[in-house]
């Protein structure tokens, strides 16, 4: 996440700091279900207003390092070198988005999303977001000339391989997998002109 830089901006960001940080200790402590937007302000000594300002639902304040993870995607794209092939760029970053999110410190957080429907189909949404948003990357590289096809699919594989390692028993050995099997998809991806 990019510090901000202005006085204004760094206020914003430490009250948008302070309500998400308000709003995952009353859902751990009470439950999500259990907490309503109106305790989150309060409790956070803001208005509702202002927390919708930071926030566009109640959802959002469980995953508000959403647009952060959406762009360090892209950035893996983007800011890869010159000759950095794309799927172990997007392996390493994947990796270390699932590291952080197996840490033991996001355990209560995950059995949260678990035991919450409302919270499993934002995140739905999420990943299907930021699939679009990397297809759009990936399709924007003159280096990975592919069908927009062969883009989509492959960052619906990168963000599904997320999901999938960061549940799984041992997530490591399932992004090793998981990617064996994005690497040969990507390689059989014929290249062509754009559809």
């Amino acid at each position: 996440m990019t510090v901000p830089t202005g006085r204004r901006e760094r206020k914003k960001a430490a009250t948008r700091r302070k309500i998400a940080d308000t709003a995952l200790r009353l859902f751990l402590e009470r439950g999500y279900d259990a907490v309503g937007i109106r305790d989150v302000a309060a409790e956070a000594d803001v208005a509702v207003t202002t927390l919708f300002s930071h926030f566009a639902s109640k959802e959002a304040l469980v995953f508000e390092q959403d647009e952060d993870f959406e762009h360090r995607l892209a950035r893996a794209v983007t800011d890869r070198a010159p000759d950095e092939p794309l799927i172990p760029a997007l392996r390493r970053e994947v990796a270390a988005l699932v590291r952080h999110c197996t840490a033991d410190s996001a355990a209560p957080v995950r059995r949260m999303v678990h035991g919450s429907a409302a919270l499993r189909e934002h995140e739905e949404s999420m990943r299907l977001r930021h699939a679009e948003s990397l297809a759009s990357v990936i399709a924007a590289d003159p280096r990975l000339a592919r069908s927009t096809t062969a883009c989509r699919t492959i960052a619906r594989f990168t963000v599904d391989a997320y999901s999938l390692a960061r549940d799984a028993a041992d997530p490591e050995a399932a992004l090793e997998e998981i990617f064996r099997m994005v690497e040969a998809a990507w390689a059989g991806a014929d290249p062509a002109p754009r559809e």
